[in-house]
């Protein structure tokens, strides 16, 4: 499984990219191998403001469907558009192709909450 060592981590396995002030966002290889194929994934608007443990859109797997839930507060300016034709990103490309949103950070000490690649990789192997 791959864990970027540069990115943070949320609990509910999104992945947080820093980027010039604003960050990357989207979920986990941990994640998408939990959830099986992904087929369809819904995420906001540009323009929407996400809040920190808010859900944010979703994800649906031929297993299920999942809330995505926000690793930090602020306000999205862009959002993958790839991900509505090619769902399948998330399965085969957790941090590069299916990246979901980018946000303009409106308080960067919520970043400090989040976990390090060893921290996350610890929670996931007792899980």
């Amino acid at each position: 499984m791959s864990l970027p060592k540069d990115f943070k981590y949320s609990e509910e396995h999104e992945w947080v990219k820093t980027e010039d002030g604003k960050v990357r966002i989207g979920i986990t290889d941990f994640a998408q191998s939990e959830l099986g194929d992904i087929v369809f994934v819904e995420l906001p608007e540009v323009g929407d403001e996400i809040a920190a443990d808010e859900p944010f859109g979703s994800v649906e797997s031929v297993k299920t469907v999942s809330e995505l839930y926000a690793p930090v507060s602020g306000k999205v300016v862009e959002v993958n558009g790839d991900l509505e034709d090619s769902p399948e990103f998330v399965n085969e490309s957790p941090y590069e192709k299916a990246w979901m949103i980018v946000v303009e950070l409106s308080d960067a000490s919520e970043l400090d909450k989040l976990l390090s690649a060893e921290d996350y990789e610890k929670m996931i192997s007792e899980e």
